[in-house]
């Protein structure tokens, strides 16, 4: 495996229960068929698997130099803050050739608030 090509690292908050992961999964599904050569992984915050610790720490132990870790969350709370700085932390301190470059909030894109305004508009619709 070519560890210099970068990885992409889908991360959700997680859930007790299962079916929550699904539209998640469907986001990674949807990468993976446009990027195939792409090696893309999701990973949870809390309460699923694989944790985001687990995802970093394998990213590192493969090799992998350079990770884009993209937060499918709506805001930037205290996880984006605190939690996932020091989950790269940590995994940095362990594999330091590990680059991890973390994407903003899902929710800060004007993308993802116009799709989410246009649903909520259709739903006004009737």
């Amino acid at each position: 495996m070519n560890t210099t090509t970068p990885r992409l690292l889908l991360l959700a908050h997680g859930s007790r229960q299962p079916e929550w992961a699904r539209p998640f999964e469907a986001v990674l599904a949807a990468v993976r068929a446009s990027r195939p050569e792409l090696r893309v992984e999701l990973a949870y915050l809390e309460s699923m698997q694989p944790s985001l610790a687990q995802a970093l720490l394998e990213a590192g132990a493969a090799g992998c130099t350079q990770l884009h870790l993209v937060p499918l969350f709506l805001g930037a709370g205290g996880h984006l803050q605190r939690d996932i700085p020091q989950a790269v932390r940590d995994a940095q301190l362990r594999h330091p050739q590990l680059t991890v470059r973390v994407a903003a909030a899902a929710g800060d894109s004007p993308d993802i608030v116009a799709a989410l305004a246009a649903y909520a508009l259709r739903c006004a619709q009737g």
